[in-house]
């Protein structure tokens, strides 16, 4: 007797499968992520498939052929340009750009060949509209309305376009295929027929995805894994500014981001992202700081503002914008241990200005400096860097990109930069080594700003 088939529980953050519905996923420790899959019929594997072996001497190298968006920013996040043949999963909030933006990069790129739009959520008298505003080139641009994967299929291998945008991945389903589109298996067999068109046809292929309300983008994890790059836009849909940053890329580095703003004109890039970010800064006033990153190939200067205020909870308050809330209850902590400052009995807020979300550890002693002003209500009253990673003991640890740090600070007219003491030596060759000030300890950097 043929043995039933069952359905099968797949857990849509990690892909782990049992024959069973649990309410928390023991591979990932996730809770209700599990959702029923129909099993998979395996066809007769006695058949002989003959698949052909190429030799890899024999390729030709097209690795270094790559489309041009036309965005310089954009292009710098991929790594140089767009992959032919390459998956591209890019997600955001609503509202953010990601329509807009895919809308003017289709526009750019039409000029390599044909581009299907495929938009399962707006109508093509909406997209016109759009590209009027834009003021785009329309031409070679063709654009789908549907939500089917098989007419989706069929019209890609008829056009033979160099280029698709699939704005949702989330809309499209197969009807043969269990689930409601957006769901678990659904998503992966879109993601899987994208991949095999875009591979076997040379076709790269933009898929927008939607995000969860932690901001994730939504669907089974395995959807990240299956694409060549991984691009978030992020920023707030109130402020004109946005950021792309890439999560995975196959073809480049994933340190990489782009500085946009939302104009009339739709998503235009901002050449000179640092000036931008402390284009508000003023020194006098208490628990402002200045500090240089290094994201990806690039420098940024960004400001951090501090407040530290009574508290009027049993517990007081630390709210956090724009970077990790643990690394700001921990330099809290170094400041208490190492400068003997109390901060139980008030609030610190923490706010990176201009939207932007650092996780590098080089703005840490510009962090701890600015809730010490905004503490002693003291400023400096004149522009200064602060650049470093801040040990438990209260030591000042060395950063990479020194060099790009200290260039860019410069290029805005800034002369007194704290770097530390443990970045010296490949500094000791600077033509300006008195705007300089090496430092080893926030003891040290408290007695610098205090003379």
């Amino acid at each position: 007797m043929a043995k039933k088939n069952t359905s099968q529980y797949i857990c849509s953050e990690c892909s782990y499968q049992t024959s069973k519905w649990l309410g928390r996923c023991p591979d990932c420790g996730q809770w209700n992520t599990f959702s029923e899959t129909a099993p998979s019929i395996i066809g007769n594997r006695t058949q002989k498939l003959n698949v052909p072996l190429k030799d890899l001497s024999e390729l030709t190298n097209e690795a270094g052929k790559r489309y041009q968006t036309g965005i310089s920013e954009f292009d710098n996040v991929l790594g140089g340009g767009i992959v032919p043949g390459s998956l591209i999963l890019l997600g955001g909030e609503p509202g953010i750009g990601k329509s807009t933006l895919l809308l003017q990069i289709a526009s750019h790129l039409s000029q390599y060949g044909l581009i299907i739009y495929n938009n399962g959520e707006e109508s093509a008298h909406q997209i016109k509209l759009r590209s009027q505003r834009l003021k785009i080139n329309e031409d070679n641009i063709r654009l789908l309305e549907s939500t089917g994967l098989d007419e989706i299929e069929s019209s890609m291998i008829q056009a033979q376009p160099v280029g698709a945008v699939i704005d949702s991945i989330q809309t499209v389903y197969r009807p043969d295929v269990q689930g409601l589109p957006g769901s678990l298996t659904q998503i992966k067999e879109g993601a899987n027929l994208f991949l095999n068109l875009s591979k076997k046809r040379n076709i790269f292929t933009f898929l927008v995805g939607h995000v969860t309300k932690e901001g994730n983008i939504a669907g089974p994890k395995s959807l990240e894994h299956i694409v060549d790059v991984v691009l978030y836009l992020e920023g707030e849909k109130y402020d004109s500014f946005r950021i792309l940053r890439t999560y995975k890329n196959r073809f480049g580095s994933t340190d990489e981001m782009g500085v946009f703003q939302m104009t009339e004109l739709g998503i235009q890039e901002v050449t000179n992202p640092s000036e931008h970010f402390i284009r508000d800064y003023n020194p006098n006033y208490p628990g402002t700081t200045l500090s240089a990153i290094h994201e990806g190939s690039r420098p940024l200067l960004v400001e951090v503002q501090a407040l530290v205020s009574s508290t009027h909870f049993n517990f007081p308050r630390r709210m956090v914008d724009g970077t990790d809330v643990n690394k700001v209850h921990k330099l809290i902590a170094i400041l208490e241990k190492v400068l003997g400052i109390l901060l139980v009995q008030s609030d610190v807020y923490i706010n990176i200005a201009g939207g932007l979300r650092v996780k590098e550890p080089g703005i840490e002693l510009a962090i701890i400096m600015a809730i010490w002003f905004s503490f002693k209500k003291v400023s400096y009253n004149k522009k200064i860097l602060f650049i470093g990673e801040v040990g438990l003991a209260g030591e000042i640890r060395g950063v990479k990109g020194i060099h790009h740090r200290v260039n860019e600070a410069r290029k805005l007219g800034i002369d007194t930069i704290l770097v530390p003491k443990k970045n010296a030596t490949e500094l000791s060759k600077s033509s300006r080594n008195k705007s300089l000030h090496y430092v080893s300890s926030i003891q040290e950097v408290v007695e610098f700003v205090s003379r």
